[in-house]
């Protein structure tokens, strides 16, 4: 049933972006260098292809990461985000949203919540997002996600924060509440390059408690990022 309505609300969303008028869009190519993933080998290479939009409806953020590992494994994960305006406010409440969502990876997540921009002083962006999921496996659990972007001086720091809580399954095992705080802190070499657009070097870090659910697995991972925006 939560998946049907998940898939109903995006398409209507969809269908509603066909008469809309994009205020703003984004797109960028990232690529990370990290030696400390868990589950699997410990040393990836990842290319991320990034969109993110504002429309006269609401907005959309998309993303798609190609995952090698030094093994010689490949995998590729992807989640589609549209979220549907229902009012502005005036106040530390700026927007509510409809904020369905799919995750895409070796199994599907379908995602419906209610998404909010907050008006938190010198933050360039920052939402507040509570949904409820339908897991691959079909269990059902919550999950919190904060995202939000802060320029520091030359700096500009990023990420999001996403809280999950864990699920008991009898056939596919239990998942535990999990925990992932990525963030990355890059600076714009743009204006070195001659470039019109941004192109950022810096840092990504993740911090997830019990990754993908799995008890125990706590992964502290830092990359190199460099990141190209168009």
């Amino acid at each position: 049933m939560l998946k049907r309505l998940i898939v109903t609300s995006l398409f209507l969303i969809i269908t509603a972006s066909v008469n809309a008028k994009t205020v703003w869009s984004n797109y960028s190519i990232s690529y990370l260098l990290g030696d400390s993933y868990e589950v699997g080998d410990s040393s990836r290479e990842v290319i991320t292809f990034e969109y993110t939009a504002g429309t006269t409806w609401g907005d959309t953020f998309m993303f798609f990461d190609r995952l090698e590992s030094s093994d010689g494994s490949v995998e590729t994960y992807g989640e589609f985000a549209p979220r549907y305006k229902i009012k502005d406010l005036d106040g530390f409440i700026k927007s509510v949203y409809i904020a369905p969502a799919i995750e895409m990876g070796p199994g599907t997540n379908y995602l419906l919540g209610v998404g909010t921009d907050l008006a938190v002083p010198n933050f360039n962006f920052f939402q507040l997002n509570a949904y409820i999921r339908d897991n691959a496996d079909g269990d059902m659990s919550f999950q919190t996600t904060v995202v939000w972007g802060l320029p520091i001086g030359p700096l500009t720091y990023g990420g999001f924060i996403d809280f999950a809580t864990g699920v008991d399954n009898t056939v596919f095992g239990d998942t535990q509440a999990q925990l992932n705080f990525t963030s990355q802190l890059k600076y714009d070499i743009a204006e070195y390059l001659g470039s019109d657009t941004k192109v950022f070097i810096g840092v990504e870090y993740v911090f997830w408690n019990n990754k993908f659910g799995i008890d125990g697995v706590d992964e502290r991972n830092m990359n190199l990022l460099m990141q190209y925006h168009f």
